[in-house]
């Protein structure tokens, strides 16, 4: 009996540029599908980049059907700011997935690199390296997709 590989949408998410990564995955082998970035220029205002988001995640919803979602959890953040925008953009992922209708699973930081890296507090550099490394893959994820990569194998 073969047993068809689940497709796992993995998310760093970001109002600036949120990461996306895919794998199949059949419980003893991963598989790179794709990855990339939403990117959001600078001159763009709040309400522009949740919308781009929220497209770009249900694009890729719609062309990759994964069966399942695997994204950061929330992390404390000493600046007031940046905590907003990162939960503004958060909103726009999960107003994506909420519509989808998709299972979504929430890791903390620390053990999406200590998954991939073997260490909770490895660099981005470090992360990428293990998730170029597991995957077999041959050109260099720009760091967002790199980590959410990381966050889909976790």
């Amino acid at each position: 009996m073969t047993v068809s590989p689940t497709r796992i949408l993995g998310i760093d998410t970001s109002l600036r540029c949120t990461g996306l990564g895919i794998i199949d995955s059949d419980g003893s082998t991963l598989q790179i599908v794709q990855f990339g970035v939403i990117r959001n220029k600078p001159g763009l205002s709040v309400t522009e980049c949740v919308g781009r988001i929220y497209s770009g995640i249900s694009q890729i919803i719609a062309e990759e059907q994964p069966d399942v979602v695997a994204i950061e959890g929330v992390f404390y953040c000493k600046n007031v700011r940046t905590a907003v925008t990162l939960g503004e953009a958060r909103g726009a992922v999960l107003a994506a997935l909420s519509t989808a209708e998709l299972v979504v699973h929430e890791y903390a930081p620390r053990r999406v690199k200590q998954a991939v890296a073997g260490y909770g507090a490895a660099d981005k550099e470090q992360v990428r390296k293990m998730v170029i490394s597991m995957l077999g893959i041959e050109s260099t994820p720009p760091y967002d997709a790199s980590d959410a990569l990381a966050i889909a194998i976790c």
